[in-house]
């Protein structure tokens, strides 16, 4: 194990995150708060330790980097980084439990939007900056961020990025990784810009608008207002976020592809199509329900239903209405899409849907294997045969899932919560998603969490986001071994 390369990216990991810190400075002096110094501090302890492990193991570096670099790097790189963002909170003193601070920043980074703070709106501007910020450099991911900047350092990142990457395949734009990851970046920076400037049209702030986009874009969901985008009361607000959630759960090799003129790329895609067509189902039964049952007009029953759809199976999390008023039915559709996800190569989470999509056309074909034993009948993504050992890997990437789901329900049952809060806290932060069911549900937060439970769901989140493998195979003692 080369360690001190290991210590070299996590060192440079820290200097970038500090410098990152600094973003919500030109707020809280803009806004007269006075959150300035604190987040300065935080910013120039982060810099400076990343720094000073950085220029520590910089002489007689050895850059050769294997799988188990990677992953030690890319686990450690998002505990580590966690762990120094909250500092911002605990020298405020807005969030003086460590327990609070961890909880959030995890759930900022790997943009979960799970929150325990009751008044968001007490939060200084630099401070509700810096939240904000965790989601959109958790989104695209930060690893992925330093891969695209490594080379100016004299470093390769392949292995980074297989480890980092979410999805069964790993979709590279450009035959150099480094050039995949700026383009990607390029795309999302692109992305936010564009709401930014919509979502100011529509009379959001600058600053709101900014946040809003970060959370958008990285499905995170973090929102300045307490009541998230119901705040705004606005039709143009909520289908500029809709259509933007939707972006962002779609793969952006895809939207690289499209933004090169191959517009039907999108339709040549079997998930983006899976993907649509549920999300238009949903939206038309619960539309329909909606206006006959609950004396609701056709068009705010429809951006309503829209809008919570897409926000849950993006894995964002923003809301505008109480879904589990909808009725018992609907709230069991929205636990199911807790455990789905939108698209591999998103920014989405949850297990994805070309990971069922592939079990299901596997699990369809055994039935022709069964009569036709002799046949080679292989499974079809797209027009490419899935080899088998992906098959293999996703069955036990989804039985892991559903274990990790179970057990951590069992985990927060034990602990007080009810099942139906505890089963939706634990799929919603091992999909990312934010919001749960219940007393998580999109009206309330996980401040009555108990401490305990709070460390749980911070370890499920990191689970969540980095896919599981990349942290569980930590645990495996072959791992260690020479």
């Amino acid at each position: 194990m080369n360690y001190k390369f290991v210590f070299h990216i996590i060192g440079f990991l820290l200097a970038l995150t500090g410098l990152l810190m600094f973003s919500g400075i030109p707020f809280s002096i803009y806004y007269n708060d006075n959150d300035v110094i604190d987040i300065l501090i935080s910013g120039l302890i982060t810099a400076f330790t990343g720094f000073l492990i950085w220029s520590f193991t910089h002489k007689n570096l050895d850059m050769e980097i294997g799988k188990r670099e990677s992953y030690l790097i890319v686990t450690v790189g998002w505990f580590i980084v966690s762990l120094f963002g909250t500092l911002p909170f605990l020298i405020s003193g807005y969030l003086p439990s460590f327990t609070d601070a961890f909880f959030e920043t995890v759930s900022g980074f790997t943009t979960t939007g799970a929150t325990i703070i009751n008044d968001i709106e007490a939060l200084p501007h630099g401070l509700m900056f810096w939240r904000s910020m965790t989601h959109w450099i958790g989104g695209m991911g930060i690893i992925l961020l330093s891969i695209a900047i490594l080379p100016l350092l004299g470093i390769g990142g392949m292995q980074l990025f297989q480890a980092e990457v979410a999805g069964p395949v790993k979709d590279k734009l450009h035959p150099r990784v480094q050039e995949t990851a700026k383009r990607l970046w390029a795309i999302y920076v692109l992305f936010t810009l564009a709401e930014t400037f919509l979502l100011m049209l529509g009379g959001m702030s600058l600053f709101d608008a900014l946040c809003h986009s970060f959370g958008t874009l990285a499905t995170g969901g973090f929102s300045t207002k307490n009541q998230s985008i119901a705040f705004y009361n606005s039709p143009y607000i909520e289908y500029i976020i809709i259509i933007f959630m939707f972006i962002a759960g779609t793969n952006f090799s895809l939207h690289y592809q499209v933004l090169k003129g191959y517009i039907l790329n999108y339709f040549k895609d079997s998930e983006f199509k899976f993907y649509s067509v549920l999300i238009i189902i949903l939206v038309l039964f619960t539309s329909i329900y909606l206006t006959l049952n609950n004396n609701i007009n056709f068009e705010t029953s429809f951006r309503q239903s829209a809008f919570s759809y897409i926000s849950i199976l993006s894995s964002t999390g923003f809301t505008t209405v109480d879904y589990q008023q909808w009725g018992p039915f609907f709230t069991e559709i929205f636990l199911i899409l807790l455990l789905i996800g939108a698209c591999a190569g998103s920014t989405s989470g949850g297990v994805k849907i070309v990971r069922y999509e592939i079990l299901l056309k596997n699990s369809l074909l055994e039935l022709k294997r069964l009569i036709h034993p002799n046949a080679i009948i292989p499974v079809r993504q797209n027009g490419k045969s899935i080899q088998e050992e992906i098959i293999a890997k996703i069955s036990g990437f989804v039985l892991l899932y559903l274990i990790i789901f179970g057990l951590g329900s069992i985990c927060l049952n034990i602990l007080g919560l009810d099942s139906t809060s505890a089963m939706g806290a634990a799929a919603a932060c091992l999909a990312n998603i934010g919001p749960g069911l219940n007393s998580t549900g999109p009206v309330s937060n996980y401040s009555s969490v108990p401490d305990l439970g709070k460390w749980i769901l911070s370890f499920i989140m990191i689970l969540g986001r980095l896919e599981i493998f990349s942290i569980l195979i930590l645990f495996s003692p072959s791992f260690w071994k020479r």
